[in-house]
């Protein structure tokens, strides 16, 4: 049995949580970490468009408006066996439960401005999110929704740092016990 925030769960594999600001490498390090680690990675944007786990789009943001509870039901049953990875941008919506190790991707404000202009961030929906770096809102949304004992911080501005990421947090999966 593995415990996660006092909760008991009966996962074989440990279940994590990347988040993080959009452009600080969360599906590049959740999908390099699967292949490492021999997780599934679940990039919880392709799903909502896949399965239509939305209220339709919103212009200012040119984004889906996701509908969390359409997204937790979807996800409950996998993530009760373990073994996932979650690539999301936002954390604070998803059972405490459900991951042994939530960890947030940072990257240096400079460097996440010119990752979002190259994918055609403009305006608001380019300052928003670079405001969200700057004042580590992920960060302090990911230790209010989950014990603060498995938030981890990583710091994600170049391949070097996604490597290392990769090693570390593999490493890390192949410590987890689901003993007590």
């Amino acid at each position: 049995m593995a415990q996660n925030g006092g909760a008991r769960t009966k996962r074989e594999r440990p279940n994590i949580l990347i988040t993080g600001t959009p452009g600080t490498g969360k599906t590049t390090t959740s999908a390099a970490l699967a292949e490492a680690a021999n997780l599934r990675h679940i990039n919880v944007g392709d799903l909502v468009k896949e399965k239509s786990l939305h209220d339709g789009w919103d212009d200012e943001f040119e984004c889906y408006l996701l509908n969390e509870d359409l997204v937790c039901d979807e996800l409950e049953d996998v993530m009760e066996q373990g073994g996932i990875i979650v690539d999301h941008h936002g954390c604070d919506f998803f059972p405490e439960r459900w991951f042994d190790r939530v960890v947030v991707l940072q990257t240096d404000n400079s460097v996440l401005y010119d990752r979002l202009a190259k994918r055609g961030y403009t305006g608001k929906k380019l300052s928003n999110n670079v405001e969200c770096e700057i004042f580590q809102v992920l960060l302090e949304e990911a230790k209010d929704s989950y014990s603060e004992d498995i938030v981890v911080a990583l710091r994600s501005d170049c391949v070097e740092d996604i490597d290392r990421n990769v090693s570390t947090i593999t490493d890390w999966v192949r410590n987890w016990s689901s003993l007590p």
